[in-house]
């Protein structure tokens, strides 16, 4: 689940995740706290100088700077150490040692002091409740680190014994022992809610997996059914579509019947994933059926055929999944339009102007009878004369202030590379796009038809070019 765990956890977590690894994920945090421990130990221990040169008799302050200057230069050694090694069993030994040096120069300070009677035990709660507090480790290791604690500061004060009134020992270890159990009851819990979090990232992995497994199969299905040529006799054409991460559902054809009938055809499926795809083969195979059985069909005719299969089968999905969608069967002089989609650009060769071609009728999906509701539609085609088919990718793709593109800007792409070939007019539209949008939503389909120059009449065959163009976040 890469990118996002890694830039919150860091790359060793998101690893643990990956081999559901508990004690590398424990590891890694408690080495990442150690050099927190550490920072704030460089900072807390020589800080407390201020209050020995308040207190203490003046004779022990150098001493007493020689201590904390040593435990603070330990501490700024394990600080490099840590900020340069990864995590591993010696992390744990990192945060024994800091407790360990710090708690005995403390309990040194309590020798000099006068021994169980001064109050500078006191500093030894700071380090057991600081140190174990932040590291988030099991309470094991809090009640071991904790034991190391007290046991360094009987040992140097009964090395080194001086008078001490033993009601004032006892009062001092209940304090102590108080403190260790403390912080052992806190770790331990936290440890639990440390054991749970791992679980539930786990479980966030595997759903992310799922998801993106659907994704990547929706994907393939949707490359699958987009034509991987493009010829069509009489006529120039170029696709380019930029699928979104989460697929869209914009759909394209380009075929040509045995009887020489030529169709293009545009749609967009509502919704994401992987219903969008599987709404897309129902319909790449209905209209490949249907072109195969009646090669000369018209366009309101195939429309009503994926209509059928569409509300026959997407109920069987549990989805209420809708399409729009637009058919063209292309003529040497007259091109038939039918169903509702984007309106279709349409650049006059011969006055270099530009028209508008709306698109009538009605979704896919939503009724079982389309009669009356779809109309046949002619345009007439000169040589020269290109059109743009496009899906609202293009037009809703939106800037940071929440503004889409929209189609005059669309128009305005449009006119300033109709010079170009049609494959570089489907470029330079989805470059001028992509260069405004924000974020990506949906696919982004462009596609450009062109009458070849020269050919009323009997058409040549030229060579179509199909590009499919993924955001650098898919590339793998």
């Amino acid at each position: 689940m890469s990118r996002d765990l890694e830039k919150q956890y860091g790359p060793d977590v998101d690893e643990a995740v990956k081999h559901t690894d508990f004690d590398a994920y424990q590891t890694e945090l408690v080495h990442r706290w150690l050099r927190t421990v550490a920072f704030l130990a460089t900072g807390l221990v020589p800080l407390f100088f201020v209050l020995d040169v308040i207190l203490l008799p003046h004779e022990l302050i150098p001493l007493f700077a020689l201590y904390r200057g040593l435990s603070t230069a330990l501490i700024l050694l394990q600080f490099v150490i840590l900020s340069r090694t990864q995590p591993g069993t010696l992390s744990y030994f990192h945060g024994y040692f800091a407790s360990f040096q710090i708690g005995g120069f403390i309990a040194l300070m309590t020798v000099h002091l006068g021994g169980f009677d001064n109050g500078y035990y006191v500093g030894l709660i700071l380090v057991i409740i600081g140190v174990n507090l932040l590291l988030p480790w099991r309470g094991k290791h809090t009640g071991l680190n904790t034991l190391i604690i007290i046991g360094m500061y009987l040992g140097l004060n009964f090395a080194y014994p001086q008078p001490y009134d033993g009601r004032l020992l006892v009062n001092n270890l209940f304090f102590l022992c108080s403190s260790g159990i403390l912080a052992v009851s806190i770790n331990e819990l936290r440890h639990r809610l440390i054991a749970n979090e791992f679980s539930l990232l786990i479980k966030l992995k595997e759903a992310r997996d799922s998801l993106w497994g659907e994704m990547e199969l929706a994907q393939r299905i949707q490359m699958s059914l987009l034509p991987r040529q493009l010829n069509i006799s009489g006529y120039d054409i170029a696709a380019l579509m930029e699928p979104a991460q989460e697929v869209g559902g914009d759909y394209y054809e380009v075929f040509e019947t045995e009887t020489g009938a030529r169709y293009v055809a545009i749609g967009d499926v509502a919704g994401h994933g992987l219903n969008a795809g599987l709404i897309m083969m129902m319909v790449q195979t209905s209209l490949m059926t249907l072109l195969k059985a009646e090669p000369d069909c018209s366009p309101v005719r195939a429309l009503e055929t994926i209509n059928a299969a569409l509300r026959e089968n997407v109920g069987r999905l549990g989805s209420d999944h809708y399409m729009t969608m637009t058919i063209l069967k292309l003529g040497d002089e007259i091109i038939e339009i039918a169903g509702h989609h984007q309106d279709i650009l349409v650049h006059r060769y011969a006055s270099n102007s530009l028209e508008i071609q709306p698109t009538t009728g009605t979704w896919l999906g939503i009724t079982d009878d389309l009669r009356g509701l779809i109309d046949s539609l002619t345009l007439t085609i000169e040589p020269g004369d290109t059109l743009l088919l496009f899906t609202d990718g293009l037009t809703e793709a939106g800037e940071d202030s929440g503004e889409m593109f929209g189609q005059q800007n669309l128009e305005q792409l449009f006119r300033q590379g109709i010079q170009g070939e049609p494959d570089t007019i489907a470029r330079t539209i989805l470059d001028g796009v992509k260069a405004y949008q924000q974020d990506q939503d949906d696919d982004m389909t462009a596609l450009v038809v062109r009458r070849c120059l020269g050919h009323k009449g009997r058409a040549s065959a030229r060579h179509g070019s199909l590009s499919l163009a993924y955001p650098s976040s898919q590339k793998a």
